[in-house]
């Protein structure tokens, strides 16, 4: 079988521009839909965005978890991680880490290289520490713990409310 190498390019550019499309949907949607996100933005000048895929359960079917943080997560394979400025549309990517079964494809002289994942896999693999660094703007341990307890509590007191107070906003007596 011959392959039309102008289709086959053509396919290829999709295919990046649908997982990018992906990615960053997935980054939109947990910095403005998020509630954890909403609200570490109403108190940090930023948030990191950190993705990592699961498989459902039907052990097939994989879906992406976006989660709002605080301060950098170790990194790890498979994951990706953004820095967000706070109630704004700028992120700075972090590290994008895919599974080690792919990373020879993303080598210079690929058809799928791509540099900026090169250079997570490799400051993964030798530099690891470089790339899990504190960023000297990121807020103290003690800041990040205040306002995840601030966090916790709200939600504790809106679940005591919602135990309180039935769907139709009448008072539950049990």
């Amino acid at each position: 079988m011959k392959v039309n190498i102008l289709e086959a390019h053509d396919r290829l550019i999709h295919f990046k521009k649908d997982q990018e499309a992906t990615i960053n949907q997935g980054i939109e949607d947990c910095l403005k839909k998020n509630p954890d996100s909403l609200f570490y933005q109403s108190r940090s000048p930023y948030v990191y965005i950190f993705g990592h895929p699961r498989t459902a359960e039907d052990g097939v079917t994989k879906r992406m978890l976006w989660q709002p943080r605080l301060q950098k997560p170790e990194a790890q394979i498979n994951s990706y991680l953004v820095r967000a400025i706070s109630n704004t549309d700028m992120v700075e990517p972090i590290w994008f880490i895919p599974p080690p079964e792919t990373w020879n494809q993303y080598k210079t002289g690929n058809v799928t290289e791509h540099e900026f994942v090169n250079y997570s896999v490799q400051m993964f693999l030798s530099n690891k520490n470089k790339i899990e660094a504190k960023d000297p703007e990121d807020l103290s341990e003690e800041k990040s713990r205040y306002i995840m307890m601030e966090l916790i509590g709200n939600k504790r007191q809106n679940q005591m409310m919602n135990r309180v107070y039935d769907i139709d906003g009448g008072v539950y007596v049990g």
